[in-house]
């Protein structure tokens, strides 16, 4: 085993009670534990960079999912970015950079075939995180396979200043779509989408319905909506769906912090008239498209045609605060944890 000097102690999240409505900080405490040595076929990782997303809500309850729920007493996990410090494994060294799964703490074991070799040369660190990583990812695959997106589709777009609804926007407008929508929750935040992201229109919804601010915005229609928010927000997409609109759910954040049953849209009948498709999907069904991705992306990110925004929190003992932050709206673009 190949290693540089190990640290002594190693700090990390562990979810102690499972939480009610919105989330707590008693729900949560930050824990110090020894430094775990790799195995066989394992490496070490000094994370750098640690992500927190609106998905790791539904994890810290205890209901059915499509992932497993975390396990109180023990640490969380979350994408992260590091470099390799032990290594006990074949093809990667000790000083390469590696992406994984093993966030919420600053030191990870990780095993070989779990964790994916990144190039710092290439794009910035965090940007594995983000714009290139699984949010990037997301955007990518539900937009151009579960949306079916074309050229020439008006496109609307929730939660559109965050880490995915921004890439989905600046996607549509690199591959032709004839008009491109956000929503945000800030005056701040639609200011930026239409400067920034090259976004056609935008509007806060806390200014009004969503569904008069939609019409206003988008005047002949949506062809696809790209759901971060549900709610009043996908009631209102139905409402201006064109014939044979498509509708990707990738979030309801709207929802996640709710302790009762949310009614569903009031208008779903609309649907037979536009012949119109509601599809959910989950990113991890579309690693086949990562390569891909990568290439169309990277590309993008390097010419300066797709920008990206980051808010960055400093040190795991943040981690926490980031992650309501997520929860409340406050970040923009790629909300991610510098250690």
């Amino acid at each position: 085993m190949t290693e540089t000097q190990l640290p002594a102690v190693n700090r990390e999240w562990h979810l102690v009670s499972r939480p009610v409505g919105w989330p707590k900080p008693e729900d949560f405490a930050l824990v110090e534990a020894e430094v775990p040595q790799p195995g066989e076929g394992q490496v070490l990782v000094r994370n750098a960079y640690m992500s927190v997303d609106p998905y790791m809500r539904g994890r810290m309850s205890a209901a059915k999912s499509y992932v497993a729920p975390f396990e109180l007493g023990k640490v969380m996990q979350g994408g992260a970015v590091g470099e390799v410090i032990a290594s006990n494994a074949e093809g990667i060294e000790v000083g390469d950079h590696v992406l994984h799964f093993f966030g919420w703490r600053e030191f990870a074991v990780v095993d070989a075939k779990q964790a994916v070799k990144v190039d710092p040369q290439a794009a910035p660190l965090s940007t594995y995180l983000g714009a290139l990583g699984m949010t990037g990812l997301t955007a990518y695959a539900g937009l151009l396979r579960t949306a079916s997106f074309k050229e020439g589709d008006s496109v609307f777009v929730s939660g559109a200043a965050g880490a995915v609804g921004s890439q989905v926007g600046q996607i549509a407008k690199l591959k032709g779509a004839s008009r491109v929508i956000g929503s945000a929750g800030s005056d701040e935040k639609v200011k930026l989408l239409v400067e920034e992201y090259g976004f056609d229109a935008a509007f806060n919804y806390k200014n009004g319905p969503v569904g008069e601010q939609l019409r206003a915005a988008a005047p002949d229609g949506v062809d696809v909506y790209f759901d971060n928010v549900g709610g009043d927000h996908l009631e209102a997409a139905i409402g201006s769906l064109n014939r044979d609109g498509r509708i990707a759910v990738c979030g309801m954040i709207s929802v996640y912090n709710s302790t009762e049953p949310v009614p569903g849209p009031k208008n779903l009948a609309r649907l037979i008239q536009t012949r119109g498709r509601i599809e959910g999907f989950l990113v991890g069904d579309h690693y086949d498209l990562q390569a891909q991705f990568v290439q169309e992306v990277g590309a993008w990110v390097r010419s300066g045609e797709l920008k990206y925004s980051e808010t960055v929190v400093e040190g795991i003992e943040n981690n926490l605060e980031a992650f309501f932050g997520v929860l409340r709206g406050d970040n923009v673009g790629k909300m991610i944890v510098k250690l």
